[in-house]
């Protein structure tokens, strides 16, 4: 069955993670993804191991665990727009596409003829995405961004950690992968206006822009009251008891978020009449007496074992997990319903497995057809798909070290 963005085609010229997994979520959906790669070097990410894979015989591969991350669905074409004739292709290429991704530094792609004023003359139509640390304009527009220092600077490193400990980084890139979320949702709004208008555009994306907007609930905080949020942990800033406990064998994540489930978590905890205390009655009190209610919560917690807490609070209707590691998280009997773990044929690896994508549609689902594909292993098949190259001028092109 077709993806829901069959027939779009997609020139991915972005590198590492924010625009890779943007152009990822677009072959999930069905288009067509050439990704361009230097030849001999390809995106770095390639690079970022270990771990890397290895072949049904053990054998390891070049090919980096983090590279496969991001790569799901597309072909790699390795062309070298350096030199005049690859430039030329990649216009050509670009005429062709609906869509271009780039996350080249603002300007770097004008010298060859790749930037969005000079394409748009070329392809009117074309949606053409820009990634970059801080974007198009402003003081810090030819700084590198990275997705640590973004988190720093964006404000979610001061909100993350114990209170008294150092800030602390978030366990993944999550600035650059809310901005390839970011990217495709905008991507798709510009095909959507396109469609209507045949009017392509050019969509301005920042890794500093996209993390200030995902402070979310913490950024209104701070407008609203004036005061600079502090970090809280486990806990959470707004709601209470919002946290990790500490139980008789392990930790449980206690997620309590009306009065109504707080009021069914001391009752399952032996303890009815901490609801009624008008101290905890309701979510602002609770807020505002947090340091008197969690002392007696933590002793209660720890009289039962962590499986006993998940049934008992199950069953009362109340927010809770354990705090898994990755290995229980892909045995998770949920997990492996909604076929978050899948299988993909790799070119040198052979039968691998992969996380799955979230995207669950009813009449055009995600179609797993390729594995993150080896350095220029689609070149070939692309010059001739896209530009009706024939086999003896792509050896032409190889030869003069073009492709």
């Amino acid at each position: 069955m077709a993806g829901a963005l069959a027939g779009i085609k997609v020139l991915d010229l972005s590198r590492v993670l924010a625009g890779p997994w943007a152009s990822q979520t677009l072959a999930d959906l069905g288009a067509d993804v050439v990704k361009v790669e230097r030849p001999g070097a390809g995106d770095d990410t390639r690079h970022w191991g270990p771990p890397n894979l290895s072949t049904a015989a053990g054998e390891p591969t070049a090919e980096s665990a983090y590279f496969q991350s991001a790569n799901r669905g597309k072909r790699s074409l390795t062309l070298d727009f350096t030199q005049p004739e690859g430039q030329a292709l990649v216009l050509k290429l670009a005429a062709q596409a609906d869509i271009l991704l780039e996350n080249y530094k603002v300007g770097g792609l004008a010298k060859y003829g790749l930037d969005y004023a000079s394409l748009r003359k070329l392809n009117p139509g074309l949606i053409y995405c820009s990634i970059t640390g801080f974007g198009q304009q402003g003081p810090y527009k030819q700084r590198p961004g990275y997705d640590a220092m973004i988190q720093a600077m964006g404000g979610l490193m001061s909100l993350t950690g114990e209170p008294e400990g150092m800030p602390v980084k978030v366990g993944v890139a999550l600035a650059d992968i809310m901005t390839g979320l970011y990217a495709s949702t905008g991507i798709l709004a510009a095909l959507h206006h396109r469609n209507r208008t045949g009017e392509g555009q050019h969509l301005d994306l920042a890794l500093l822009d996209v993390q200030v907007a995902t402070l979310a609930n913490q950024a209104m905080n701070y407008l609203v009251s004036g005061e600079t949020p502090k970090r809280y942990g486990n806990a959470h800033p707004n709601i209470v008891p919002y946290q990790a406990f500490a139980v008789a064998d392990g930790h449980l994540m206690l997620a309590v978020g009306n009065d109504g489930q707080f009021r069914r978590f001391c009752e399952v905890a032996g303890a009815a009449e901490l609801a009624d205390d008008p101290r905890f009655a309701t979510n602002d009190e609770r807020v505002r007496h947090r340091q008197q209610l969690l002392p007696l919560l933590e002793p209660l917690l720890l009289q039962k074992d962590l499986d006993t807490w998940l049934a008992q609070l199950e069953a009362a209707n109340v927010p809770c997990g354990p705090i898994n590691t990755l290995d229980r998280v892909f045995r998770d009997p949920q997990v492996q319903a909604r076929q978050m773990l899948v299988e993909l044929e790799h070119a040198s690896a052979g039968l691998r497995p992969y996380v799955g994508s979230p995207l669950k549609f009813s009449a055009t689902p995600v179609d797993y057809h390729r594995a993150p594909p080896l350095l220029g292993q689609h070149t070939a098949e692309v010059l001739a798909d896209w530009l009706s190259l024939s086999a003896e001028r792509v050896a032409e092109l190889h030869e003069q070290g073009v492709v």
